[in-house]
C-alpha cells in the first residue's frame, strides 16, 4: 500500500506547480545564474590573439586540453576569464576534506555545528584562490610559450600580461564559486554540480554537429554512429538504475504502554544508497589528474618542453592504462572516502539506540554499528566498481574510435546525475507546498 507521502506525490501536477511561487523564483533564479555563468565562458582574457590560439589549441583538442576543456564548459577553446573554471574550487574542497580528517583542530571544527562549516567553507575559499593563482600563473607563463603557423598565441608577452592574466583567472574562477554558492543557498540543485552540467550540455549540440558531419563526409559509417547512440542509451539507462538501487534495513520499533493506550510496535526501514557518494568520485579523480596535466597539456608539444612533461603526456593520455588505473584507484578512494563522510554508523546507531530502535537480529549499540559499517562497505564496493566501469570503458572507447569527451562516461554521469538529484529537489519543493495547501485548508487550531 502507498504511503501518504507517495500518494500525494502522484497528485502532483502542471497546476501544483504553477501555484508553488517560492519554488518558480528558486528555478529563475538558478537558470538566471547559469546563464551568467555561460556568458562568462565567451569573455576573452586580455592579450590573446584569438586566431592564433585557435590553431594551436585545435593541434591538441583530441588529448588533455579537450577533457579540460569539457569541464570548462568549452572557456579554454576560447581562452576566456573562466578558463580555469570551477576545478580550483572542487580541489580546494578534496583538500579541506582530507585535512578535516587527519588534523583534529578542523576535525574539531567539524563538529561545532554551523558556525564550524561557515569556517571550514571559508578556508576551502582561500585555498581556492591560492590554487587559481598558481594554476593562473602557470597557465599565463604556457601561453607565452605557445606558438604556432600563425605566429605567438599572445600579443604582447611580458610582465604586464602575465600580471593581466593571473588577476583576470582568478577572478574568474572567484566569481564561478560564489555563482555556485549563490544557486545552492538561493536556487535549486547544487550549484558548483550544475555550473559543470551546464558547461557540457552547452558543448553537446557542437559534437553532435560534429559527428552528424564526419557522417556526411564519409569519415565514420553509419553503424558508428548507431553503436555510439546505442552506447550512450545503455550508459544512462544503467546510470539511472545504479544512482536509484538502494539497500533498504528493516528498523524494528518495540511497543511501550502510555496510561491504558499502546504505542510504538511499528517498523520502518533505513535505506542505503548503492552510491551514496553520487557525482563526486569522478569529479575529484578527474580534477586531480587533470591539475598537472593542465600545464602539461600546454607545455607538450612545444620543442623546448622539459622531458618529464613529455612523459607525462605520454603515460597520462586518455586510454592509456596508466591513466585508467589511476583514475579507478582515485575513485575508488574517493568513493569510500566520501561515503564515510556523508554516512557516519556510530551516529546512526546511536540515534537509532535513543529512540529505542533496532534491526531484528542485531544487538542495540556498537553491534548495529558494526552491522551498518558491514553493509555499507559492501554496497560501496559494488557502488565503486559501477563508476569504474561506466568512467573508464568510455574512456578507452574516446583513445581508440575518436568519439567526442561529451559521450563519455564522465560527462554522461554528471549530466544524468544531476539531473536527477535537481528534479528531486524540485518533486521535494512542491511536496512541501502540497502540504501547506493542506494545512490551510484544514484550518488547524493555533495555527496564526
Amino acid at each position: 500500500m502507498a504511503s501518504a507521502a507517495e500518494q500525494l506525490a502522484s497528485n502532483i501536477n502542471l497546476g501544483a506547480f504553477a501555484k508553488a511561487e517560492e519554488l518558480k523564483k528558486r528555478i529563475w533564479f538558478t537558470l538566471g545564474a547559469l546563464i551568467v555563468a555561460r556568458i562568462g565562458a565567451y569573455i576573452p582574457l586580455p592579450g590573446i590573439d584569438a586566431a592564433a590560439f585557435a590553431q594551436i589549441f585545435s593541434q591538441h583538442s583530441g588529448g588533455v586540453l579537450g577533457m579540460v576543456d569539457m569541464f570548462a564548459g568549452g572557456a579554454i577553446s576560447r581562452m576566456t576569464v573562466f578558463a580555469l573554471g570551477i576545478m580550483p574550487y572542487i580541489s580546494a574542497s578534496i583538500i579541506m576534506q582530507l585535512m578535516t580528517s587527519v588534523v583534529p583542530s578542523l576535525e574539531a571544527l567539524k563538529k561545532e555545528g554551523e558556525s564550524g562549516r561557515k569556517k571550514i567553507n571559508q578556508y576551502t575559499r582561500y585555498a581556492t584562490v591560492g590554487l587559481a593563482l598558481v594554476q593562473a600563473f602557470g597557465m599565463a607563463n604556457g601561453l607565452i610559450r605557445m606558438a604556432g603557423p600563425s605566429g605567438s598565441a599572445v600579443i604582447d608577452p611580458g610582465l604586464t600580461f602575465i600580471v593581466t592574466a593571473v588577476v583576470s583567472l582568478t577572478a574568474g574562477t572567484v566569481f564561478l564559486m560564489w555563482i555556485g554558492e549563490q544557486i545552492t543557498a538561493r536556487g535549486i540543485g547544487n550549484g558548483i554540480s550544475l555550473i559543470i552540467f551546464a558547461g557540457i550540455v552547452a558543448r553537446l549540440p557542437t559534437a553532435i554537429e560534429q559527428m552528424l558531419t564526419q557522417l556526411w563526409t564519409g569519415s565514420i559509417s553509419g553503424v558508428f554512429v548507431l553503436v555510439v547512440f546505442v552506447m550512450v542509451v545503455v550508459v544512462i539507462a544503467g546510470i539511472v538504475f545504479f544512482e536509484r538501487a538502494q539497500r533498504r534495513l528493516i528498523v524494528q520499533y518495540p511497543k511501550r504502554q502510555v496510561g491504558s493506550k499502546m504505542f510504538g510496535g511499528e517498523s520502518s526501514h533505513l535505506p542505503l544508497k548503492l552510491n551514496s557518494s553520487g557525482v563526486i568520485p569522478p569529479i575529484f579523480a578527474s580534477s586531480l589528474l587533470l591539475l598537472p596535466l593542465t600545464v602539461a597539456g600546454f607545455y607538450g608539444s612545444s620543442a623546448g618542453a622539459p622531458g618529464w612533461l613529455q612523459d607525462v603526456m605520454a603515460y597520462l593520455g586518455h586510454g592509456k592504462p596508466l591513466y585508467i588505473v589511476l583514475y579507478c584507484a582515485m575513485i575508488v578512494f574517493f568513493a569510500f572516502f566520501y561515503t564515510a563522510i556523508v554516512f557516519n554508523p556510530d551516529d546512526t546507531a546511536e540515534n537509532l539506540k535513543k529512540y529505542n530502535g533496532f534491526i531484528p537480529g542485531i544487538r542495540p549499540g556498537k553491534n548495529t554499528a558494526e552491522y551498518l559499517d558491514y553493509v555499507l562497505t559492501r554496497l560501496t564496493v559494488l557502488g565503486a566498481a559501477y563508476l569504474c566501469v561506466v568512467c573508464a570503458l568510455p574512456e578507452v572507447l574516446i583513445a581508440n574510435y575518436a568519439i567526442p569527451f561529451y559521450f563519455g562516461g564522465t560527462s554522461l554521469l554528471i549530466v544524468v546525475s544531476v539531473t536527477m538529484d535537481t528534479v528531486a529537489q524540485i518533486h521535494s519543493h512542491l511536496l512541501a507546498h502540497q502540504y501547506e495547501g493542506l494545512i490551510k485548508k484544514a484550518k488547524l487550531r493555533g495555527r496564526r
